[in-house]
């Protein structure tokens, strides 16, 4: 049997968004994935739904998975034939022991690529507003391992040139021996009281930032309660920090925000919240199942509604290309169907003011109609084709999915109902997060995508906080804005 390829991949240093496009690729073609306990969860969302997912990791002080056992596991899924990602936070070749397995692999015969990945050293401190060069300020940068090797008989690091060093030091890993690191800087000469910072959990939604001068910044860090991960910094680019920090001041900054979208369609309005720095925590209480249907012959009717993304998608499954829609006016029920509807190269001829069924027969009004084919959700409302039959139109419902119940983990369900805003796009959704909860009430505020699923909260016993008055995921996120600004 061919050895397959191993890839020892950086997922970068927290954000998901940091993930190199390379890092991405190989993770969706991945047969078997190893990955750390530090990489951003989402990094593994695009995963193939048959690929083994081991987790590695490696938290100090915690539970340990032994490097030996990682790298036998590298050999033994590569000489069974499987691609396998080796999924590291950070970059694999920087204080990540992937030379290391490099060396392993090597030794093994095993063929492999390094993929390089955004490092906490410089990532963590620029998201703090601390550049760990500056023009007249640091013209170079070292990169410090706070943690050594317990079982190395010397210590590698020279302090007496680390204290001496004319630039920024980045330590990783040194929270712990956070005293120690700032007496032996100090003790060999590094000034007492030059700037200095600690940035735990850089780039990520809950990332903190503590300052100080170096003699005082352990006691600083302890009162702050600062714990790994973190990366320290000392050097005059931590002044910085006070002039220049930009993620904190997002809008959504501090806020945690539940999204309860279905997997498929969940990923862009979560990935929305994350850029005005909220901490999304994705609770898909609806999943999405398509129905075997027999698509009609499309040349017998003169108008097409679609009511929803996932109503586009699943038709164009079914039929051969865009050609199929030709002579056919096609009308959509918002902005969302329509975008879905142009990425699959149509542009809609109807688009009502009003995204709800009602303002799809007001959009429709004095339109000549004599056979119209609705494609939607089993269970959707009928007052768009109850509206048609009225006006004397010939219609036939085309129902190509169904929404479904997904249950939800006791860790995310509690994680939803303590949340900052839990917010719904859909009567759907909102009815099986509701179940999926038990009745328990959200503590956060409720925000709703529009009236039909205000409804449907009401019906519930929850009655919404925030409802968009442009009923789209933008208007949902331009609610929840206007909401946090107050």
């Amino acid at each position: 049997m061919t050895a397959g390829r191993v890839y020892l991949v950086g997922a970068g240093p927290g954000d998901p968004g940091l993930l190199t496009v390379r890092a991405l690729e190989l993770i969706r073609s991945a047969d078997v994935i190893l990955h750390d306990k530090l990489i951003p969860w989402e990094a593994l969302r695009d995963a193939r739904a048959d690929a083994e997912l081991i987790d590695v990791g490696k938290i100090g002080g915690g539970a340990q998975v032994p490097q030996d056992v990682t790298n036998a596991l590298l050999v033994e899924k590569a000489q069974e034939g499987k691609d396998v990602v080796r999924l590291k936070g950070g970059d694999p070749f920087v204080f990540g022991r992937g030379g290391e397995e490099a060396q392993v692999l090597r030794a093994a015969g095993i063929p492999f690529e390094v993929v390089p990945g955004v490092t906490s050293g410089i990532a963590g401190p620029a998201y703090a507003g601390i550049p760990v060069t500056q023009r007249h300020v640091s013209a170079a940068v070292a990169f410090v391992t706070g943690h050594e090797d317990p079982s190395k008989p010397d210590t590698m690091l020279d302090w007496a040139a680390l204290a001496a060093f004319p630039g920024t030091l980045a330590l990783y890993m040194g929270v712990k021996a956070l005293p120690r690191i700032a007496s032996a800087l100090i003790e060999h000469g590094r000034p007492a009281d030059e700037p200095a910072a600690v940035v735990q959990r850089g780039t990520l939604p809950d990332q903190r930032t503590v300052t100080a001068p170096l003699g005082e910044l352990p006691d600083v860090a302890k009162a702050a309660g600062i714990k790994a991960p973190a990366i320290i910094v000392v050097g005059g680019v931590a002044e910085l920090h006070d002039e220049i920090a930009w993620f904190e001041d997002r809008p959504l900054a501090g806020r945690s925000v539940v999204v309860t979208r279905a997997k498929a369609q969940a990923s862009a309005l979560a990935d929305r919240f994350r850029s005005l720095g909220a901490q999304v925590i994705e609770a898909p209480a609806i999943g999405i199942s398509p129905l075997a249907v027999d698509l009609p012959d499309l040349s017998t009717f003169d108008l097409l509604c679609l009511t929803s993304p996932n109503a586009v998608d699943r038709l164009f499954e079914l039929v051969r290309d865009a050609r199929d829609l030709a002579g056919l006016r096609v009308a959509v029920i918002g902005p969302g169907t329509a975008a879905a509807l142009r990425a699959h190269g149509v542009e809609p001829d109807v688009v009502p003011e009003r995204f709800v069924g009602e303002g799809l027969l007001e959009a429709l009004e004095g339109v000549e109609v004599r056979r119209a084919l609705i494609a939607r959700a089993r269970d959707a409302p009928d007052v768009l084709p109850d509206g048609l039959r009225e006006r004397g139109v010939e219609v036939e419902v085309l129902t190509t999915y169904e929404a479904v119940a997904e249950p939800l983990s006791e860790a995310v369900r509690d994680a939803a109902l303590a949340a900052d805003y839990v917010t719904f796009a859909s009567g759907t959704a909102a009815r099986y997060f509701l179940d999926a909860v038990g009745g328990a009430a959200p503590s956060g505020q409720i925000v709703s995508i529009g009236p039909t699923t205000s409804g449907v909260l009401r019906e519930g016993g929850v009655e919404p906080d925030v409802e968009a008055t442009v009923h789209t995921p933008d208007g949902l996120v331009d609610a929840l804005l206007a909401d946090a600004a107050r």
